[in-house]
């Protein structure tokens, strides 16, 4: 006679298809998180191996690399200096919604939420393998971000699953009980998900900035030009009648490079750089060696070939370097050099015509300060080059790293193959800066003021009118140099009611800029600059 079985409890195995479903705000959350963990997570890897490899990081420097150069002019022309702030945002938003998407098709099986994280991690993977400064273990970062992001999601996704139906065969408990429990358990885990992701985060951007390159920078103290400038003189600027200062303050300075939410940080003890290729003599440079030669300081006015008609992205400066043609003597230029191939800490390339250069009077210059102190992180610390007269895409690489003389059909730099110019030179232009548009001002006599750039060669005349009558010659402020930009004034006599206010200006070679708008791609923007504003 058999003796019958003891019943036992027994805790089911809980499974992705047994009928529960997370409800949607919980799945919403657990795809987030996960998308946290795994952002935190390669951040703070990214920290302590290669700041360029954090996934976030490499999928916004790969976006800016493939978008066609229209749709960065639009994002350029759109949210001018904020273009990239809005990147991070959309690229962002993107993101947080892919995450979203994977936690509500996985409410009741972990496996699609998966599969759409692992796709997230290959992404993030494959940006930094086609970084232009991809290391080998720049690899480790988005692999730990992978792993985090799929880990996570799994492990919150079956607490969610037990929290939606109870864990069930708990002995001594009842079905509230052991929903409480499991509920309990996911609040906790969420909670120590979300702190986790962001102390990752906040400790592997303050890796990013610890690397000793602002204590280097500050090491250097102030620059003391063998050559410095004069003073500028007292009547250069009309800025209390609205224009820029003639010098433009460090922090002011325009700034437009690829360069999405890292910039390279290279100490200045520890940079060097090469001018090699077709020169007789290959010239190894040190920062040391820049601070051993004679250093000279040129006021310089800088204008970026995005810069619209009326736009702000222009600037100047007292820049204090080494002049580059006596490099280039140094090193012996082949006959046949055309080109000045530069390379950037960050793999950006800059093609600069070598005649151009090599002018005795151009002034370029391998720069290490601006306004006495040098050169600020955002602007090329420790060395950028800066070449008079040509928009920046061809003349003014940051973060230089690499001189090459070569040939423009031997090598093609960044902005080349994407169709844009090739020598590039700053075209004539004014703007007007005050009256702002759409103000509203006295009858009677209004001063209308502004500034007209026309690099190396030189503002001869400016002129404004309102609503197409007569030009009225503009008073020129006083000339600082032919590399920079001169400021104007006139005054107006304007009745009551809406008027529309134009500029021209002539340069030294007597060229007017021309009336016909033309779009900053790929050479420069041409057209007068128009106001509409009131007189009241």
């Amino acid at each position: 006679m058999s003796t019958p079985s003891t019943p036992q409890t027994e805790k089911p195995p809980r499974s992705d298809g047994d009928g529960r479903a997370i409800p949607a705000a919980i799945a919403t959350l657990v795809g987030l998180l996960a998308l946290a963990a795994a952002l935190g997570v390669g951040h703070l890897l990214a920290g302590f191996i290669a700041p360029q490899s954090s996934p976030f990081v490499a999928v916004g420097d790969g976006f800016i690399r493939i978008t066609p150069p229209f749709l960065l002019e639009f994002a350029k022309s759109t949210f001018g200096l904020n273009d990239k702030l809005v990147l991070n945002i959309g690229m962002g938003a993107i993101i947080a919604l892919v995450a979203v998407v994977a936690g509500l098709v996985s409410r009741r099986s972990s496996r699609p939420g998966r599969a759409i994280f692992m796709v997230l991690g290959l992404v993030g993977l494959l940006a930094a393998l086609t970084s232009p400064v991809f290391e080998l273990l720049g690899m480790i970062a988005p692999l730990g971000a992978l792993v985090a992001g799929v880990g996570v999601f799994g492990w919150l996704h079956g607490l969610a699953l037990d929290a939606a139906g109870g864990s069930a065969g708990e002995p001594g408990r009842d079905a509230a009980d052991r929903g409480g429990l499991s509920r309990r358990r996911l609040l906790m885990s969420t909670a120590v998900t979300a702190v986790g992701a962001a102390v990752a985060g906040a400790v592997g951007q303050l890796r990013f900035g610890s690397g000793g390159i602002e204590d280097s920078r500050q090491a250097i103290g102030a620059l003391r030009p063998a050559t410095p400038v004069p003073a500028v003189p007292a009547g250069a600027d009309f800025a209390s009648l609205g224009t820029p200062t003639f010098i433009t303050p460090n922090a002011d300075f325009y700034r437009i490079d690829t360069a999405n939410l890292l910039i390279p940080r290279t100490a200045a003890e520890s940079w060097s750089m090469s001018i090699h290729g077709m020169v007789d003599r290959e010239l190894k440079l040190t920062y040391a060696d820049l601070m051993n030669r004679p250093l000279v300081e040129k006021t310089i006015t800088l204008t970026c070939v995005s810069n619209e008609i009326g736009g702000e992205l222009i600037s100047t400066s007292n820049f204090v370097g080494v002049p580059l043609r006596d490099l280039l003597m140094e090193a012996g230029v082949q006959p046949g050099a055309t080109q000045i191939f530069t390379t950037s800490e960050d793999g950006w390339t800059c093609g600069t015509p070598t005649d151009v250069v090599m002018e005795p009077d151009r002034g370029a210059l391998l720069a290490i300060g601006m306004n006495g102190e040098p050169l600020p992180l955002e602007h090329g610390f420790p060395v950028r080059m800066v070449v008079p007269g040509l928009y920046g895409f061809v003349s003014a690489t940051k973060w230089l790293a690499d001189m090459e003389l070569t040939t423009f059909e031997a090598a093609q730099s960044y902005w080349l193959k994407r169709g844009w110019g090739e020598k590039a030179p700053i075209k004539t232009q004014s703007r007007i800066d005050k009256p702002k548009p759409f103000e509203r001002v006295d009858v009677g006599k209004v001063t209308v003021a502004g500034v007209a750039w026309s690099q190396h060669r030189g503002i001869d005349r400016v002129e404004v009118r309102a609503d197409d009558g007569p030009w009225v010659v503009a008073e020129l402020a006083t000339e600082v140099s032919t590399d920079t930009w001169r400021m104007w004034r006139a005054d107006l006599e304007l009745g009551a009611g809406s008027h529309t206010l134009q500029c021209r200006s002539t340069d030294r070679t007597g060229a007017t800029q021309p009336v016909e708008r033309v779009d900053p791609i790929p050479d420069g923007a041409t057209g007068w600059h128009s106001v509409i504003m009131t007189a009241a």
